[in-house]
């Protein structure tokens, strides 16, 4: 039935954004179901004036099956309309067009007119009872149908999704413990020497002396299991750098001591749970071609140093910048901690389903993330899609957290009657405008055509729950000494 679905657009869309609602529905014409209601086993049955019966049955908190049983009276009073229309342009060689008798019609539009009288039927009816029962869908509905039969009535069923129901409990009056970190001068040190890193030079050593940790080399290499060589772990011209630990575990070990231009194996044995499915447990043999070896040059701290920095004139003015912002980025990590520490007390506290399709789409967005971060890292483009979909079912525990945790902070600003008006969110936008330097109008209608207004509404909102679940709690701030810091740093 997917022609039938696409074709329909039935007022619903997969959303990308975890508690965006899909669009409101088109205003209905005609008379709504809500004439006669009663309840049988259970079940309530909507039977509109036209005598068309609407069931809806509950598969789970969030999946619902609509069923409908239209009168043959009404179908074929929609059919007859249909082919009135397709009278009046249809063309058959022997007949006038307009006088074609109707069974002559049926001999070579039936399909195409049936079709049509069932997705009109589909519109109406679908649009009516979702209003009716106040149901809000957030996929497009699955269709379930048998076609038309003479003189019979026409069922069919719509099964969709929709947002659980959440009754939030326990969120306020939340014991909660936070970690702070003073910077110390060995953070800061270690900072500046990071700056420091950033304006290195990078030299080719002599042929005389061996890979070591830190230097950057590139290689060509080609992985096989089993014997056969897998395209995904094939590469041209890579550059790594030894010791970063940003490759497969136990690889850029392997690289210390091989020199320019030496060729070589380098076995690695994947995890029995490692995320690639197909690698897991199963030993490679990467062919490693070294072709270059550079060192890094580090550029001494003085005068000319501070020359690379507009906005300062001495190294006491470079070190103090530093530590403001390391002070800085500690507190968001307590911020980003704490809120962590909340969504589990309130997952841990608040059970319910997530509606299949957002986290699928969160799944997409994540694997997306993770696509183009490959790809700024050098990956090439289809190797970094193939790659990224292979995280599918790895990312799924972790979207699934992000889903739910989105739905419970909207169902708590619910709750507690939390709203963002259009004023509060101008004013954000206008902020951003002015941080990115940017004009207000450009960037508002870029938000508009993207269908991004609904998600920072929605991310305004998340917060505003946030702040009022901080507000209502016992937050105790540690503070963590230098080696708890550094054990931590370690692990």
């Amino acid at each position: 039935m997917a022609e039938l679905e696409d074709a329909l657009d039935l007022g619903s869309s997969l959303p990308m954004r975890i508690g965006v609602r899909v669009p409101s529905l088109a205003p209905i014409l005609g008379d709504l179901l809500v004439n006669i209601k009663y309840v049988r086993e259970g079940e309530l049955i909507v039977v509109s004036e036209m005598g068309v019966a609407v069931q809806v049955e509950e598969i789970s908190p969030v999946k619902k099956k609509i069923l409908f049983d239209i009168p043959w009276i009404d179908v074929k009073k929609e059919l007859d309309a249909v082919y009135r229309n397709v009278a009046k342009s249809a063309k058959i060689k022997g007949f006038r067009q307009g006088k074609i008798p109707r069974e002559v019609l049926e001999g070579y539009y039936k399909k195409s007119a049936e079709g049509e009288t069932i997705s009109n039927l589909l519109k109406k009816f679908y649009r009516e009872a979702l209003e009716e029962k106040g149901i809000i869908p957030v996929t497009q509905p699955h269709i379930d149908q048998t076609g038309i039969e003479k003189n019979k009535n026409f069922t069919f069923t719509a099964t969709v999704e929709v947002e659980p129901v959440i009754e939030p409990k326990n969120y306020t009056g939340l014991e909660l413990e936070i970690e702070e970190f003073d910077v110390t001068e060995r953070d800061a040190e270690e900072r500046l020497q990071r700056v420091r890193q950033m304006f290195s030079s990078l030299e080719e050593v002599g042929d005389e002396r061996g890979t070591v940790e830190g230097d950057f080399v590139t290689l060509d290499f080609e992985g096989t299991a089993d014997g056969e060589p897998l395209k995904e772990l094939k590469a041209e011209d890579y550059t790594l750098e030894v010791g970063s630990k940003n490759f497969f575990p136990g690889f850029e070990e392997q690289l210390v001591g091989m020199s320019r231009g030496e060729q070589g194996q380098i076995r690695i044995k994947f995890p029995d749970d490692h995320h690639i499915s197909h690698l897991a447990g199963k030993e490679v043999i990467f062919s490693v071609n070294l072709k270059s070896i550079k060192e890094k040059k580090l550029p001494d701290l003085d005068e000319n140093f501070i020359r690379n920095f507009d906005k300062f004139e001495s190294m006491e003015e470079l070190k103090e910048d530093i530590r403001k912002s390391l002070e800085e980025e500690n507190k968001v990590k307590a911020d980003l901690a704490l809120k962590e520490l909340v969504v589990s007390k309130l997952l841990e506290a608040n059970e319910f389903e997530a509606p299949p399709s957002f986290v699928e789409g969160q799944i997409f967005y994540m694997m997306a993330d993770t696509q183009q971060r490959m790809i700024l890292s050098g990956m090439d483009r289809k190797e970094a899609a193939e790659l990224s979909f292979q995280f599918r079912d790895h990312f799924r525990d972790e979207a699934t957290r992000i889903v739910k945790s989105g739905l419970l902070l909207k169902s708590i600003a619910q709750k507690e009657s939390l709203t963002v008006d259009e004023k509060e969110v101008e004013d954000h936008i206008r902020d951003m405008a002015r941080e990115h330097a940017k004009e207000y109008e450009f960037l508002r209608e870029s938000y508009e055509k993207n269908g991004r207004i609904d998600y920072i509404k929605n991310e305004m909102l998340n917060k505003k729950a946030f702040d009022f679940i901080k507000e209502k709690s016992k937050i105790t701030v540690v503070k963590k000494t230098e080696a708890k810091k550094e054990e931590e740093d370690n692990r």
